[in-house]
């Protein structure tokens, strides 16, 4: 999954960024809302973690400016400041969900896994695609009953084809949705988490579900038919 993280204080944006990371995340980090809000307008994200008293343009100013360009992604908001009324006003600006600081990574992490699932389009707790499950808040794989142990970076590559199932999905997207908009690495290195997976969710168990498609990219198909 996806995250722009929206922060201009130096320590607690490393450490969010850290943590999620840790969980295989993708994140991306921008110091004001000016940047924040270019970024989240040309970037595709499920999900941003907002401040409030930001730089050039606040997170209010942000979030509206998301919301009246037809822009759904959804938006956490952070704050020092506490009060009912500033609540009100995040919420009423377009955001999902509002957290105070200082706050719980856990708790953080939870309402991120509830806001994605409430976003638009079917977002269910756990995702199946054929005997495949994958349990994005206990971060379980599973191929019928058995578990398979995947790296942080594969289980977010996984996702992003469980959230896409049957879809050909190009190694662009791939690349831009499971690494960060920065990456200035080898692009093969999709194919090679491909691999990756390959032996992890198909091999052992004589299927084929993650496909090539040539000249397309790879798709998730559940009955592992061509």
């Amino acid at each position: 999954m996806r995250v722009l993280l929206v922060e201009d204080e130096v320590r607690l944006a490393a450490y969010v960024k850290r943590g999620l990371e840790a969980e295989g995340y993708s994140v991306d980090v921008a110091a004001d809302g000016e940047q924040g809000l270019w970024m989240a307008t040309n970037q595709p994200y499920d999900a941003v973690v907002l401040d409030i008293m930001l730089p050039k343009l606040n997170g209010y100013q942000v979030c509206a400016g998301l919301r009246e360009a037809g822009n759904w992604v959804p938006i956490l908001m952070l704050t020092a400041k506490d009060g009912e009324f500033d609540e009100a006003e995040a919420l009423d600006t377009g955001a999902d969900d509002f957290l105070r600081k200082p706050f719980s990574f856990v708790v953080l992490m939870a309402r991120l896994r509830a806001l994605v699932r409430r976003g638009t389009g079917e977002r269910p707790t756990v995702l199946t695609v054929g005997d495949l499950t994958l349990d994005p808040a206990t971060r379980e794989v599973r191929r019928g009953e058995t578990d398979i142990d995947l790296t942080p970076r594969e289980f977010a590559m996984l996702e992003y084809f469980m959230r896409h199932p049957g879809v050909a999905l190009p190694k662009l997207d791939i690349l831009n949705n499971v690494w960060d908009w920065a990456f200035e690495g080898d692009p093969n290195i999709v194919e090679v988490y491909v691999g990756y997976l390959r032996k992890k969710i198909d091999a052992p168990f004589g299927c084929k579900s993650l496909q090539t498609m040539r000249g397309v990219g790879y798709r998730l198909m559940a009955d592992g038919t061509s």
